[in-house]
């Protein structure tokens, strides 16, 4: 049996939709999913680790690889970089190993130009008045702060027909089912079990 190259999974959210949540279970469930690990030049915080959190770098080492193209995508946020490696993504695809990066639809635009064979899922609310409930969390926020995270959210939820699998997450065990049948399916695609069963298919057919 020979080993297939992994898949990347861009999967996008609005605040509040339970995205972190699913994605940590689905890892939790499925030792061949990791979350791609970012690199950034902001100072490690207290309980951190380097090259589980973020890669740390300095300002120059980012730069360089900016110079070299290795970024898919990186921003500038507060003074501090932050960008997806593609060098550093392409080692766990290598090893057979599907990743997920959990970026914004814009970041999504830019990955799908540079990495075109990554599949995208895209996690919805089962209504907007479920999504105020979760982005009002203890309900020590103000009227004017939640209307504008629902307004943010709303911004980031016209964007889910760029996405190839849409989930409604109401019921998170429903959803979370659904997020594992997606990376289960997309396992058995015809290139995929060439790769994975060459031997096999090879004394099947002989």
């Amino acid at each position: 049996m020979n080993q297939s190259s992994g898949t990347l999974y861009i999967v996008s959210a609005p605040s509040g939709a339970g995205k972190t949540s699913l994605v940590t279970a689905l890892i939790k469930a499925d030792p061949r999913v990791s979350v791609s690990v970012s690199h950034t030049t902001r100072a490690m915080r207290p309980g951190e680790e380097h090259g589980v959190n973020y890669h740390f770098v300095s300002h120059d080492d980012f730069k360089g690889l900016i110079a070299k193209g290795d970024f898919l995508e990186h921003a500038e946020v507060f003074g501090n970089f932050y960008g997806t490696s593609r060098s550093a993504l392409q080692e766990v695809l290598d090893r057979g190993n599907d990743l997920i990066l959990e970026i914004d639809w814009q970041g999504a635009q830019q990955v799908r130009k540079l990495m075109p064979e990554a599949r995208s899922v895209f996690i919805l609310p089962p209504s907007q008045q479920a999504l105020r409930e979760r982005l009002d969390g203890r309900g020590q926020d103000s009227e004017e702060i939640i209307a504008g995270r629902m307004k943010e959210a709303v911004s980031e939820m016209e964007h889910y027909d760029e996405y190839e699998y849409v989930i409604i997450n109401d019921d998170f065990a429903v959803a979370l089912e659904e997020l594992k049948a997606v990376f289960a399916a997309n396992r058995l695609v015809l290139n995929k079990q060439q790769q994975r069963y060459s031997g096999l298919l090879k004394e099947l057919l002989a």
